[in-house]
């Protein structure tokens, strides 16, 4: 049947830019931005204050779907996502909320449908625009598929569901975690309070070049196609980090032959390096899990040992909006290697950074499992997705 059969679309409000505000005790907006590649929700709070029609406010568990890509790519069109909380959220007019229209279908049956590559596919197959990709009911609830009965619907959705409510909360821990590693990074490193303003004995100002070795990178010929592989030598791009999330990152889209990196300037930085992408844009920071290297994008940071991989994180983290404004350009601003060295830094002693280490360790050592584990648990969803609604995995619920 189509989806047409089963469901209906509503377009959101154009709610006006003039109330758009910061205040968090207010109503947060959906937009594209809050679909995550891949399906889902997350988290990207646009705050609004205005006039607010009834009809907008959306509910625990509406099923929503976006009706514009603005990645420009069509990353994100026509994907579905369940709302979190209720009377929370707003959806705008480039967000659709889908309603359930016949009892033979289960509204989380078609969330997952709407996460299969086949109907991915068809979206952007179906979609207008050169530059912003559109899509329209019409065209969403055009597709077409095979309804199992009930039961298996059911079987189906608490199988996919129970693999993203452990991915959940995962992120859920990590996300604690890291507030307590930054609470920590801010009370003994930029809160000076307790020691009256003065810089602690033994500290001294610097600059990043006395926290770690600042590196830049290389993008081999693209020419030669034995430079490249799927399975070779790390290569990190600022796209790879736009897409990936994580605190640490072990390898991007592309990866390089050896070949390719002795016919460049790129160069192998060791686990434990943080990122740091120095243009378009400035400011993507991540952690290397392994060895890598990265294009021209970036200007990494490989630590000094007796200062650590968490100080010069969350150094980063905390100096963004200054090292942003030391950017240089006419056509795009970038950080210079020059300018990434000498930005500023205070360095405490050598037993104080041994200590915030042996603090943050654990912490790092946790996230990065959770991490790993939540990218396992993703590539067995998106396997068994599509052989499930296809019937090649069959599934029965419990009684």
């Amino acid at each position: 049947m189509r989806l047409g059969d089963v469901c209906d679309i509503k377009h959101g409000y154009a709610f006006k830019g003039e109330h758009f505000c910061d205040d968090p005790t207010d109503y947060l907006l959906v937009t594209p931005g809050n679909f995550a590649i891949g399906g889902g929700f997350q988290e990207k709070n646009k705050f609004y204050n205005g006039p607010i029609p009834e009809a907008y406010i959306l509910a625990e568990n509406d099923l929503i779907v976006t009706m514009t890509d603005l990645s420009k790519q069509g990353d994100t069109l026509g994907y579905s996502a369940l709302v979190p909380r209720s009377n929370r959220y707003l959806h705008n007019q480039r967000i659709g909320l889908m309603s359930i229209t016949a009892p033979c279908i289960l509204k989380e049956y078609v969330y997952w449908l709407m996460r299969t590559r086949d109907y991915q596919k068809y979206i952007v197959n179906h979609a207008s625009g050169s530059t912003v990709k559109h899509t329209a009911p019409k065209s969403i609830l055009a597709y077409e598929f095979n309804l199992p009965d009930l039961p298996t619907q059911r079987a189906i959705a608490a199988t996919l569901s129970a693999l993203d409510d452990k991915i959940a909360n995962n992120t859920k821990i990590n996300r604690h975690l890291e507030q307590m590693a930054q609470a920590i990074f801010k009370s003994w490193f930029v809160d000076f309070e307790p020691w009256g303003g003065v810089m602690p004995v033994g500290w001294r100002e610097g600059t990043i070049s006395d926290l770690g070795e600042v590196v830049g990178g290389s993008t081999p010929s693209k020419a030669k196609l034995e430079y490249y592989t799927e399975n070779g030598i790390a290569w990190i791009t600022p796209k790879d980090l736009s897409i990936n999330k994580n605190k640490f990152i072990a390898h991007g889209a592309d990866d390089i032959t050896e070949l390719g990196l002795r016919n460049s300037s790129a160069r192998l930085m060791p686990r434990g390096t943080v990122l740091f992408s120095s243009r378009a844009p400035i400011g993507y920071i991540a952690i290397t899990s392994g060895e890598v290297c990265t294009n021209q994008g970036f200007k990494s940071i490989v630590p000094k040992e007796s200062v650590g991989t968490a100080f010069v994180y969350y150094f980063l983290i905390e100096n963004l909006q200054n090292i942003e404004g030391m950017a240089s350009g006419s056509t795009f601003k970038e950080v210079s290697g020059s300018t990434m060295k000498n930005i500023p830094a205070v360095v405490p002693d050598t037993d104080t950074l041994y200590r915030f280490h042996e603090e943050c360790a654990p912490l790092f050592e946790k996230q990065e499992l959770l991490e790993a584990e939540n990218t396992l648990l993703a590539a067995l969803r998106d396997a068994i997705l599509p052989r499930l609604m296809s019937g090649e995995i069959k599934m029965e619920m419990e009684v």
